[in-house]
């Protein structure tokens, strides 16, 4: 397992597991979460997985106790205390893994950028909900929105560029493309995606614990739905 340690700050430390959005790198930073979340640190205030970083947020003054007599910097006495984690971890063991299925309607006034995927790849608009609603979906990683799925698995056939003009507000359940990535937005927001669908899950209740319905290394399912099937998963929430 390849990595390396990069300071953020005076209080954290970034280790980077590669260069590439790869599945295999999120199997090793799912690794690396669930020993820190079996084995904190006392000093780890938190940690911040991404595509391929994790990034541990320490308390200076803590750290600072253990350093006094061992001539060493607070960042070097926390990337030493990670290597003990890092140099234990067998990567070849299976991690376990949920699959959500996600409701979605699809176009509509829930997908009004539908017709422009399906125009920009040359497909019909059942064509491009056929496709999205197919593959198996990683989630990569959860950031830019309280609950906000970076999701990996989308098929290049239905990739399309972000809009020129970002939207001042994206209805929360909002389903996009990006790219070659697809995403749903857990709230209201500002936002680029282009629009294909709405589910009615809610992806993020702060009143929750945990507040967000998903996590890095979920499985996804689209599974289409039409408007009165929308109307009745909303009302049942």
């Amino acid at each position: 397992m390849n990595y390396s340690f990069h300071p953020l700050g005076d209080h954290a430390v970034i280790i980077e597991f590669g260069k590439e959005i790869r599945a295999d790198i999120q199997k090793i930073i799912q690794i690396v979460a669930n020993k820190l979340d079996d084995r904190p640190f006392d000093w780890m205030i938190e940690y911040v997985p991404a595509f391929t970083t994790i990034t541990i947020f320490y308390d200076i003054q803590i750290v600072s106790r253990f350093v006094n007599d061992q001539f060493l910097s607070p960042y070097d006495y926390v990337c030493h205390q990670l290597e003990t984690i890092l140099t234990a971890i067998t990567i070849d063991v299976p991690i376990e893994s949920r699959i959500v299925e996600i409701p979605v309607c699809y176009g509509g006034e829930f997908g009004p950028d539908l017709s422009y995927v399906a125009s920009y790849n040359g497909l019909t608009e059942e064509e491009v909900i056929s496709i999205h609603a197919k593959n198996i979906y990683l989630v990569y990683m959860i950031g830019f929105a309280p609950g906000f799925p970076y999701i990996g698995g989308l098929s290049k056939r239905i990739a399309t560029p972000r809009k020129e003009t970002p939207r001042l507000k994206i209805p929360a359940g909002s389903v996009g493309i990006a790219g070659e990535q697809t995403g749903i937005y857990p709230i209201e927001t500002p936002g680029g995606w282009q629009l294909i669908g709405r589910t009615p899950l809610q992806l993020f209740t702060p009143d929750n614990d945990p507040p967000c319905l998903l996590r890095a290394g979920d499985r996804l399912k689209f599974k289409p739905i039409s408007f009165e099937e929308y109307l009745e998963l909303e009302q049942g929430k």
